[in-house]
């Protein structure tokens, strides 16, 4: 839900931003280099003459490596797309160095749409590289040698992107859509466990696989397919949770803030006896902002007494008493704010809820989870066929 830290935005694609993670420009030299290597060995399979390409190996080394990553951005491309067109919510797309992520603050709601927004981007690659390796079979004879060898390692590139993502190992495309086929059966928190296995699985494989053969790059693979997993899984398992859990069961009672006419010199006190770094601004018991002690510190003494709260607080996100606390957390993440105020049913200030409140909430609520998936298997047992 939140975007990768470590990321910056290059761009924006109908208001979703288009980040890339520091990693990425890590790796992309090393890509560079490894594949500067394979330069000739790849111009023999292109059928191409190396002496008649333009530009040293070290330059077509990065020149491929960028492409990879241009493949990589069209593949998440066409999961946003359908994500989008299906009723999804996709809050960034973010490049990293093991490839893409379409970060999703809401998925499409039917497990048949989360399995083809899956295969849209492996369809997308293996398209691209039919559409690439019909170009390099035209220019064939045509003496482009320059053109015909970018053709022919961009078709290559989009057949592996495509072949490789379609493995089961869950997070990847390949997963997801085994996940997707399951949860009709199991349900989705059983369906997202036996995923979740496999994809681990095959991480030790690639683990395995990357130490025997010196290669750093399956190792790292692994362990990003292996924290995924992991990480997905547990995400499935909150989900479940503060569905069922309302805000006024994980929320901190309050029934007071820092009134909007306090001066800054208030506020601080209140926030120091509160012992809390962060409280809500009110005026006649409505929540309307928050003050924190990080932007009270960046007034000088000598004004605190004379400025209100008003004057210093920021916009404030609220949810209300009876909503559930899966979209309440969701929308802290899509706001990118550290607490919500939680109000009443006439407006008035109730309470904070915060990322704490969460994790303590779903430390309390977890037997009421596992109550939940022996009732739902017990209801798929009995269900007639």
């Amino acid at each position: 839900m939140r975007a990768a830290r470590g990321s910056f935005q290059v761009g924006a694609f109908r208001g979703i931003p288009i980040r890339v993670h520091f990693t990425l420009l890590l790796v992309l030299p090393l890509l560079a280099v490894m594949f500067g290597g394979a330069f000739r060995r790849a111009a023999e399979l292109a059928e191409v003459p190396p002496e008649r390409l333009l530009g040293s190996p070290a330059l077509w080394g990065l020149g491929v490596a960028v492409g990879l990553f241009a493949s990589v951005f069209v593949h998440e491309l066409a999961h946003t797309v359908y994500a989008l067109a299906r009723g999804g919510r996709v809050r960034s797309i973010t490049l990293m160095m093991v490839g893409g992520v379409s970060e999703l603050t809401e998925a499409p709601p039917r497990p048949r749409d989360e399995a083809l927004m899956a295969l849209v981007g492996p369809l997308t690659s293996i398209f691209l590289a039919g559409v690439f390796g019909g170009a390099t079979w035209l220019l064939e004879g045509t003496r482009s040698f320059n053109l015909q060898f970018a053709c022919f390692y961009l078709a290559s590139l989009n057949l592996f992107l495509g072949l490789f993502n379609l493995l089961p190992a869950f997070p990847m495309d390949g997963g997801r859509i085994v996940r997707a086929s399951l949860t009709g059966r199991l349900g989705a928190l059983r369906a997202t466990r036996v995923a979740s296995v496999l994809g681990r699985g095959f991480a030790v494989l690639f683990g395995l696989w990357g130490a025997l053969s010196f290669n750093p790059f399956l190792m790292v693979i692994a362990v990003f397919i292996y924290m995924g997993a992991e990480g997905e899984a547990r995400q499935v398992r909150m989900k479940a949770t503060l569905e069922r859990v309302p805000v006024s069961a994980l929320m901190t009672p309050r029934v007071a803030g820092v009134e909007a006419s306090d001066s800054l010199w208030d506020a601080m006190w209140a926030l120091r006896r509160e012992r809390r770094l962060m409280l809500p601004v009110t005026e006649a018991g409505k929540p309307v902002g928050w003050v924190g002690m990080e932007a009270l510190r960046t007034v000088p003494e000598e004004a605190r007494a004379t400025r209100a709260a008003r004057e210093l607080m920021a916009p404030v996100e609220v949810a209300g008493l009876e909503e559930d606390g899966w979209t309440a957390l969701r929308r802290m993440a899509e706001k990118e704010v550290p607490q919500l105020a939680v109000v009443a049913a006439d407006g008035t200030l109730a309470g904070t809820l915060d990322i704490g409140d969460v994790q303590r909430g779903m430390a309390l609520y977890q037997t009421r989870l596992e109550r939940a998936e022996r009732q739902e298997r017990g209801f798929r047992q009995e269900r007639p066929a």
